[in-house]
């Protein structure tokens, strides 16, 4: 990379920084009650520095929740308590497997990324949080295309996109009737690209499993996945030992890993820069049921 090429990068970096922490900052000032969701993945960690970048040296203005499936990485709990702790901010843990033993949910296979949504909805009306914050970019999936920053939900957390309302000049509409949500996306226009570039520049600690490490993994539906209380293998799927990486993480019974020798940050950017295939497109059977699966999802209130 040439210096001029660098100089650019970081600039670019710069003015996305610049816009997300201008964002969390037009939350805090204008919504009541906001909440921070945090998956533990590499864009709520994002989140979490920028928030840092925004709010300190005072506390977070909002606390951090996590919807969690029960079917999590152990390595990602590890590091999503480690974390917390380490801010002294407050950690809300919605569990879905609470959702399932109370029956406001019903298991229908072996994921539960679908469940989500009820608990993600319970835990919002629970605490009468009026806007979220989520790790959602654009470039993720063609329905997180057509969302706005600020993205209106209605009384049932649904989102209807031709209720969605223009945002021209970084000016922002948070108003909503009661019972409404606000969700708000602060890294709408950052790529993969940019957020591992951005962990380069902020040294951002991460999960073990975003970075090669042998895994026992088996195929199906074209991805490797693991090994896991959740399900599988099936008695005709074969187990791997491999060399992998997670380029998302989520529940663990439909996030895939791919085979990969990047152990650093500048190793796992050659690898993005170099990939055809968009971080979910490439790793989340939850996305493949149909082409309209993720809108599905978002319709109901997911996020």
């Amino acid at each position: 990379m040439t210096a001029i090429e660098s100089d650019l990068r970081l600039s670019q970096l710069r003015a996305l920084e610049a816009e997300a922490v201008h964002i969390m900052r037009e939350v805090a000032a204008e919504l009541e009650r906001p909440v921070l969701l945090f998956s533990g993945g590499k864009d709520s960690i994002v989140l979490l520095r920028l928030a840092e970048k925004a709010f300190r040296p005072g506390r977070f203005p909002f606390p951090i929740m996590h919807v969690d499936t029960g079917h999590n990485f152990p390595e990602v709990i590890e590091f999503r308590d480690r974390r917390v702790a380490e801010l002294g901010e407050r950690l809300i843990v919605a569990s879905v497997q609470e959702s399932i033993d109370t029956g406001r949910a019903v298991e229908q296979g072996p994921s539960r990324n679908r469940l989500q949504t009820v608990t993600l909805l319970d835990a919002i009306a629970e605490n009468r949080f009026d806007a979220a914050f989520g790790g959602a970019r654009r470039d993720e999936e063609r329905a997180r295309a057509k969302e706005r920053i600020f993205s209106l939900r209605n009384a049932f957390g649904q989102w209807e996109p031709r209720r969605q309302r223009p945002e021209l000049w970084n000016l922002y509409n948070g108003r909503h009737r009661p019972g409404e949500q606000v969700r708000v996306f602060p890294l709408s226009n950052w790529t993969e690209a940019d957020v591992w570039n951005y962990i380069a520049r902020e040294k951002v600690e991460l999960p073990s499993i975003y970075y090669a490490h042998k895994r026992k993994v088996f195929r199906r539906d074209g991805m490797w996945l693991t090994e896991g209380p959740w399900f599988g293998p099936r008695p005709d799927e074969e187990i791997h030992e491999l060399s992998v990486r997670y380029r998302t993480v989520g529940d663990g019974s439909c996030t895939g890993a791919v085979e990969s020798t990047a152990t650093t940050v500048e190793e796992v950017i050659a690898e993005v820069s170099a990939s055809r295939l968009t971080e979910r497109g490439a790793t989340r059977a939850d996305d493949r049921m149909s082409e309209a699966a993720m809108e599905d999802r978002k319709r109901e209130g997911y996020f």
